[in-house]
């Protein structure tokens, strides 16, 4: 993903590492792209190293030296390959982590869970409005076509799903508290049976 993003934004235009952070960063693409700023300067030394870009130009601004780098044609076929597996990449990926905590509810308090639930619950409601944030300023500066529009509200409403699913689960934990949450070695042998 950092490879297909960074060698389509030298494509643009040539930039530096801190530029194409910043960018990403003002955008909120960071945040669904999971981009993490050291990964932009390591895939660009990579990229370099196999010939995908290149430096096109070297600043210095005081003590501080820049790179600025441009992609080269190789690059450009490999931007066109990692495009073209992007889109074909399947695009539903489940929260395979929490389900499979949820097979193992059993071993927690029930207030634990519910904790833990609402920690998920709020962190994915804080991203979602950062998201919404990044939308805002996005459309300051450019005018979003209608394949942008589309997937900012396919963005949203992953998210929203998500927090839906954690609402009805919390609310069926609370009603079974009662009733305890309990697997026992007799259920699970049925699994391998």
């Amino acid at each position: 993903m950092v490879r297909l993003i960074v060698l389509g934004m030298l494509r643009i235009k040539p930039l530096s590492g801190y530029e194409i952070q910043r960018v990403l960063q003002t955008s909120q693409t960071d945040i669904w792209a999971g981009v993490l700023p050291g990964s932009i300067y390591h895939a660009l030394k990579k990229m370099d190293k196999e010939g995908l870009v290149e430096v096109d130009n070297v600043e210095q601004t005081g003590h501080r030296i820049k790179a600025i780098y441009k992609i080269t044609e190789k690059g450009e076929a490999e931007f066109i390959r990692l495009l073209k597996e992007s889109i074909r990449e399947k695009s539903v990926l489940l929260p395979s982590t929490l389900y499979a905590g949820m097979a193992f509810l059993h071993e927690l308090p029930l207030a634990d869970i519910l904790q833990a639930l609402k920690d998920q619950k709020d962190m994915l409601e804080s991203e979602l409005e950062q998201l919404k944030r990044g939308k805002e300023l996005k459309e300051q500066y450019v005018n979003l076509d209608e394949i942008a529009k589309l997937q900012f509200e396919n963005m949203f409403a992953h998210y929203q799903l998500q927090i839906d699913f954690i609402d009805k689960l919390t609310h069926q934990l609370k009603t079974m508290e009662g009733n305890q949450i309990k697997l026992t070695a007799e259920d699970f042998q049925k699994y391998f049976d």
